[in-house]
């Protein structure tokens, strides 16, 4: 809060009147949540922004956790919701706001329709990145998304290109931001994709750090870098081998099982008794290109038997008409499948 002055640029009669204002029967009050963003980007160093706001604003704004209230006449509140709104965007894409923007986004409500045009469905959005938002963009990747909000397991299972990893990198990065959990654990199995790498040089980390690129790659889009190296570095972020998990129970994570179909029915049943009080798992998985020894059955294969109908855990299934990569992808997978459904015979 701000304590008494609501306007602390403007004359003192002027100041007389608001008060007038906010103790009448018009009075109004909205709540904005900042959902993803972090207070200190939006409110500024010792709320610096809401304040030089509240000036330039016939109302008062109080900040109150990831929470901001918007006090003052119905006008008042929904002029002062207006430009909020739009500085919220503003912050969603760029990672802050300055008092810069707040000047910009304040002339530009004088000019009719300048400002917020219809925004898409706030929920449908999964996180804000400095590139934009990442939502989902087919019908199964939605039904992934809306089941990550009720379940606590989620298996993707689907092709190469339909975004299992990618989106389930942004749910959990949005339920970090938003302080759901305190950690993130990504995992997958270090099983090489049809060929022998040999021996690799270097100490643990650089050792297993190829297998996890998908998974930096991921990270890099939705967290600035040198944010992201500090929680690396504070394991607030880990990035493990599955063969890691063995021992361990993960209190309030979000974790990610990725490439779940070259993990043992041993490894599965390992990792989902990792998981500890207040933990939420997605596991992805191509049941196509499965890379274990022969004879030996895929994890992810078996606990669709397992654990089909099991309350809280949900199984999402993507097709080719869910790849969001380049067209000739959506193709080559649909090639593949007619090739095995005709017993590998040349048309």
């Amino acid at each position: 809060m701000f304590g008494n002055k609501i306007y602390p640029n403007k004359s003192d009669n002027l100041k007389g009147e608001c008060c007038k204002i906010l103790t009448s029967s018009s009075l109004g009050e909205k709540k904005i949540l900042l959902r993803g963003i972090e207070p200190l980007a939006f409110f500024g160093a010792q709320d610096k922004n809401l304040k030089y706001l509240e000036s330039l604003l016939e109302s008062h704004i109080i900040a109150r956790g990831d929470e901001i209230i918007i006090r003052g006449s119905s006008t008042q509140t929904e002029k002062a919701e207006r430009i909020i709104n739009e500085l919220l965007q503003m912050a969603n894409r760029n990672g802050f706001i300055t008092i810069d923007d707040i000047d910009t986004v304040s002339r530009l409500t004088a000019v009719p329709g300048a400002l917020l045009k219809p925004v898409e469905d706030q929920e449908s959005i999964v996180l804000y990145t400095k590139h934009g938002y990442i939502k989902p963009k087919t019908e199964g990747q939605t039904r992934y998304f809306e089941s990550s909000k009720v379940n606590d397991i989620v298996c993707a299972i689907g092709p190469a290109g339909t975004g299992k990893t990618y989106l389930a990198v942004a749910i959990a990065v949005s339920y970090l931001r938003e302080k759901k959990v305190d950690r993130i654990v990504l995992c997958r199995p270090a099983v090489e994709a049809g060929e022998s790498l040999g021996f690799l040089p270097g100490d643990y980390r650089e050792k297993v750090d190829p297998y996890f690129q998908p998974l930096y790659d991921a990270l890099f889009d939705m967290v600035p870098a040198e944010k992201l190296t500090k929680q690396m570095e504070a394991n607030i972020i880990e990035v493990a081998p599955l063969a890691f998990m063995r021992g361990r129970t993960l209190n309030n994570c979000f974790v990610i099982l990725d490439e779940a179909q070259n993990s043992t029915t041993a490894q599965m049943k390992m990792f989902l008794t990792r998981l500890g009080a207040n933990s939420r798992a997605i596991i992805t998985g191509d049941i196509t290109q499965i890379d274990l020894p022969p004879k030996t059955e895929s994890g992810l294969i078996q606990i669709q038997t397992i654990l089909k109908g099991v309350d809280g855990i949900d199984f999402i299934y993507l097709a080719d008409r869910d790849v969001v990569r380049h067209p000739l992808v959506r193709k080559i997978i649909n090639a593949y499948e007619n090739y095995a459904a005709n017993g590998n015979r040349q048309s």
